[in-house]
């Protein structure tokens, strides 16, 4: 089945009439930390105040329930007039929900493409969301079909591209922006972030180490034509906070928290000229 093919196979939506604004964290490829800037910055919203929800839309490796340190933990199941209906699991005043609730930890989820699109969908329908503010959709790396799922069957309000400086990972950056863009699929691109931008040891505080390079954010914002919103660097305790299961926007202070609270803000002011 080609691409064409499958877009036009996903053309009903999906009604979710309670949440607000559902805003897609992509990359082009795996490795740049898109799945960091996914969890940081539904937590650096949910702290500002607003209801949010974040789903794990990466079925072969879901990393949200570690994240948050959940891995272990099963969402309820509500059931009335013979449906049954999933209840997010809800952690720092966030809704989650992941394929990886569902499956062993140490299970490889092994579908294809078409089955594991479906049951992605059918995780959207059946399931009990409440009032949400923001969706945030942490998608796979790449173009794939669930991918196109995704963006066919939910209306989006816009994505956000994760990348690194790196020249490989712009190179991939561009076809993610390229699917986005098809005239079919029209997504909003809200702007670029970039990833593992540079690094500052304690020991030199007011210089800048590019371990990765410097300017592939800039150098990709004005090519394309879309607005680079953030630069997130290199630092330990990100890793750390990550593997502990609170991410490092959940804390007041610090240069990482505060990069996380002005992209949260950013994202909040953009929506609301788009409401306008």
């Amino acid at each position: 089945m080609s691409k064409e093919e499958r877009i036009n196979t996903f053309k009903t939506k999906i009604e979710l009439p309670s949440v607000k604004s559902i805003i897609a964290i992509a990359s082009g490829k795996g490795g740049v930390g898109k799945s960091t800037i996914a969890s940081n910055l539904a937590s650096a919203l949910s702290k500002t105040g607003v209801k949010v929800a974040l789903v794990d839309a990466d079925i072969y490796g879901p990393s949200i329930p570690l994240m948050f340190n959940v891995v272990n933990q099963k969402p309820q199941v509500h059931e009335s007039n013979g449906k049954k209906t999933i209840v997010p699991i809800e952690k720092y005043g966030i809704k989650l929900l992941s394929i990886g609730f569902f499956i062993d930890s140490e299970q490889a989820a092994i579908w294809r493409g078409p089955m594991a699109s479906k049951i992605l969908v059918q995780l959207f329908e059946d399931t009990e969301w409440g009032e949400i503010d923001y969706m945030i959709i942490d998608l796979p790396p790449g173009t794939s079909d669930i991918q196109l799922t995704i963006t066919q069957k939910l209306e989006l309000s816009g994505a956000i591209i994760v990348t690194t400086p790196q020249n490989v990972a712009l190179a991939s950056v561009k076809k993610a922006i390229e699917m986005l863009r098809q005239d079919k699929i029209r997504v909003p691109i809200l702007g670029i972030v970039e990833n593992m931008s540079y690094f500052i040891s304690k020991e030199f505080p007011n210089k800048r180490f590019y371990i990765y390079g410097k300017g592939g954010g800039d150098k990709i914002s004005k090519e394309l034509n879309i607005p680079l919103i953030a630069r997130i660097p290199i630092d330990r305790e990100v890793c750390e906070t990550g593997d502990a299961g609170k991410p490092i926007a959940m804390q007041n202070q610090g240069l990482i928290s505060e990069k996380f609270r002005d992209l949260a803000g950013l994202l909040i002011e953009n929506t609301k000229k788009e409401e306008v």
